[in-house]
């Protein structure tokens, strides 16, 4: 049978591929609305106990300056503890005038910061875990002594700033991508820091208020219980796990949780947060029916952040969730079996109902009841086995070792000729100085 004309000149037959994701132009008050300095006094009681610190022109300059020097942890004395391996310093507060100026105190130059500090690690128990206004040092657990974000002394904090990349966009590069806010817009929050920041975000529209956010740490936190959510539209889209490892008790939990989250985003979110597009991170410690949803972060609708369990070109074009009050209830195909029987030779009929139900994943809440889609790690995804990689292991080695392996085996090969030469210099440098 011949195939129609109109199937020939269909338009989806001549559609040009995609060459970027179709995202809607990203703002500058978007990026800062998703600022926990923003959205917090707006959702405090929904949050970990938090407290905020402004942070001063000077402890800016600190975080940007290259090498990390910590300030003394001891009494002042006159002398100073130099790690050659690590290349970390750690000054006294007090130095000889034969030491480096650059190799003193840093804290000398921002003690109110450097006391805000202590004080609020002694008021949130002893404990608490870093981050500046988006951003958590979570790629630099690597060189704490814990291994994790929990610090418990002002240098534990600095020592994972100074070397998070993450902590590294948010000072100069919390503007990449967006364009100007539409006339109209009501002017947020201007920095009395904005002479110490990089020309890419002074340049252009308002500039950033710096925090240092310290979080009371959560004992004995669940990760399994960390859900990202996605909001397009004023609508809450979809959801899925923070912790990409399978865990065969989620399922069960799926519609409890699915409903405890969509219920705090229907009460909390949805009318109160300024933009309609948006991602929230929450953890539930008890999925129950008395459950309680704690708000973890607000992340912008841009490329930046992690879809996980998705993709951005998914999100961008996954239908709208039907609402629970026209979601149709999960109906079960019934069948009628006739059986005939034969006792003390009168024939007689029994009849059987039978119940078949369709089979959904294990991994995606079936969404027959409405509302979004609830994404979790099958057993046999690969994402199940991510505890073979370390987590932002990309973030251990220098950016030349990354980029040169970007380019394949051609620039790793070059990388190591320009390194051979280097070295060999070193070695003929110090000959000579012998």
């Amino acid at each position: 049978m011949p195939v129609a004309e109109t199937d020939l000149t269909s338009p989806s037959e001549f559609e040009a591929p995609l060459t970027r994701l179709p995202f809607s132009s990203i703002t500058r008050s978007h990026i800062l609305h998703c600022s926990f300095h923003f959205w917090h006094p707006l959702y405090r009681s929904t949050t970990p106990k938090a407290r905020l610190i402004p942070l001063s022109p000077s402890f800016l300059a600190y975080l940007r300056a290259d090498g990390i020097v910590l300030p003394s942890s001891t009494p002042p004395s006159p002398s100073l503890d130099i790690d050659d391996d690590s290349g970390i310093f750690i000054s006294s507060s007090t130095s000889d005038t034969d030491d480096d100026e650059e190799n003193s105190d840093p804290s000398l130059d921002w003690p109110d910061v450097h006391a805000s500090i202590i004080s609020t690690i002694a008021e949130l128990d002893g404990s608490v875990v870093p981050k500046l206004n988006w951003s958590a040092p979570k790629d630099a657990t690597w060189i704490a002594a814990t291994n994790s974000m929990e610090c418990q002394t002002p240098n534990d904090i600095y020592l994972l700033l100074k070397s998070s990349d993450f902590i590294t966009h948010d000072l100069e590069q919390a503007f990449d991508g967006c364009s100007e806010d539409v006339e109209g817009t009501p002017p947020l929050q201007l920095s009395s820091s904005s002479s110490h920041e990089p020309e890419s975000i002074k340049s252009k529209g308002p500039s950033i208020p710096y925090y240092l956010v310290l979080r009371k740490t959560i004992p004995a936190l669940i990760t399994s219980l960390e859900f990202r959510c996605f909001v397009r539209r004023q609508r809450l889209l979809c959801i899925c796990q923070r912790d990409l490892n399978h865990y065969a008790f989620l399922p069960s939990l799926l519609p409890t949780l699915k409903s405890l989250i969509q219920d705090f985003f229907e009460q909390k979110l949805q009318s109160t947060f300024p933009d309609e597009n948006f991602v929230f991170d929450v953890y539930v410690p008890q999925a129950n029916e008395r459950g309680r949803v704690w708000l973890i972060d607000i992340n912008p609708w841009a490329p930046r952040t992690d879809p996980l369990l998705f993709s951005w070109l998914e999100l961008l074009t996954m239908p709208e969730p039907v609402s629970r009050t026209q979601a149709q209830p999960d109906v079960n195909h019934a069948m009628l079996r006739l059986s005939l029987e034969t006792q003390n030779g009168v024939l007689s009929a029994t009849e059987t109902e039978e119940t078949e139900s369709d089979g959904s994943s294990d991994s995606e809440a079936d969404d027959k009841e409405g509302g979004p889609l609830f994404r979790t790690v099958k057993r046999d995804d690969p994402e199940a086995y991510t505890f073979n990689t370390p987590q932002f292991s990309a973030h251990k080695l220098p950016k030349d070792v990354v980029d040169a392996g970007a380019d394949g085996e051609a620039g790793l090969r070059e990388f190591m000729g320009r390194w051979r030469d280097i070295v060999s210099r070193q070695e003929r440098e110090e000959a000579e100085d012998d």
